[in-house]
């Protein structure tokens, strides 16, 4: 008799922990020639709530984190998925790319982990400005993370869409839930492997996988997410995208790349998802004619 082989479930990840998806549903990934791959979750509504809660639970001590603490684990995360290459190498060609290919995208994906690590205790002296007033005030305006982040990564990215939209939303001080490739997802939840192992706090990234249809309603139209990153090109998902997050004034950006070329990295992407914070210091002016703080 032939051996059965044992197809690998690959579970969701939320919280930090790789619970098997609420519904009990999941779908048969294949490949090209009609093979079954692999068991995938089908998420629903109840999954993605439960990691928006986990999401937003990490924000406030992810976002008091040291700048350059956060800096240290993207780093960590780079060195981490270079240590696991040869596996995210050999998803990808199951999931039907070619060798070079492969290679090449696990390279740019390490490259642009170190890139944004570089930038996090960067931005802020980029954007931050002292302002000029009439008044005996200084004033001052400082970037701040905007809170939890929803992102619908790019349907025809095995990992390297994925990694340019999380890396520049949590280098800021955010966190986030992403829906990844329903067409390659195998190396989205490998890579939350990565981040359970890479210093990462739980809940900062928590990963879905499913249908884009059922989810992205979810992910655009809850009540306590700050912001909407859409990476497809759907023009009628981006139509009720938009509808939904006009019902509580969410930011809302399409970031629609080609994530292979180096212009699309870049420390504007973490100033996406800032609010940009202004104090006012007032002055006082001494009989001495200097000026007391």
């Amino acid at each position: 008799m032939p051996r059965i082989p044992v197809l690998k479930t690959y579970k969701i990840f939320i919280n930090g922990q790789f619970p098997r998806t609420e519904s009990g549903r999941y779908y048969e990934l294949q490949n090209k020639s009609g093979n079954t791959l692999a068991n995938v979750c089908l998420s629903s509504r109840k999954d993605f709530k439960n990691a928006q809660v986990a999401a937003r639970s990490a924000f406030a001590p992810w976002s008091m984190r040291l700048a350059f603490n956060r800096g240290q684990i993207l780093y960590r995360i780079a060195e981490m998925l270079e240590g696991r290459r040869t596996q995210f190498i050999e998803e990808m060609l199951l999931q039907g790319l070619t060798r070079t290919a492969s290679e090449n995208e696990i390279n740019l994906c390490v490259d642009r982990l170190i890139y944004y690590a570089g930038w996090c205790d960067k931005y802020q002296q980029l954007f931050s400005t002292v302002n000029p007033v009439a008044s005996s005030h200084f004033n001052f305006s400082v970037p701040e993370p905007t809170g939890v982040v929803s992102v619908i990564a790019s349907e025809d990215s095995a990992l390297l869409g994925l990694i340019s939209v999380v890396a520049p939303i949590i280098a800021g001080g955010n966190t986030c839930v992403v829906l990844a490739s329903k067409k390659f997802p195998l190396c989205a939840v490998t890579f939350s492997e990565v981040l359970v192992t890479s210093d990462l706090p739980a809940g900062v990234v928590n990963i879905l996988t499913g249908d884009s249809e059922e989810l992205h309603p979810h992910f655009s139209s809850h009540m306590d997410v700050n912001a909407i990153v859409y990476c497809k090109n759907s023009k009628k998902e981006i139509k009720t995208v938009m509808e939904n997050c006009a019902l509580n004034v969410k930011r809302y950006f399409q970031w629609n790349k080609n994530w292979l070329k180096e212009q699309s990295q870049s420390p504007y992407l973490i100033l996406d998802l800032q609010e940009i914070k202004t104090t006012w210091h007032p002055i006082e002016n001494t009989s001495a004619g200097g000026a007391k703080y």
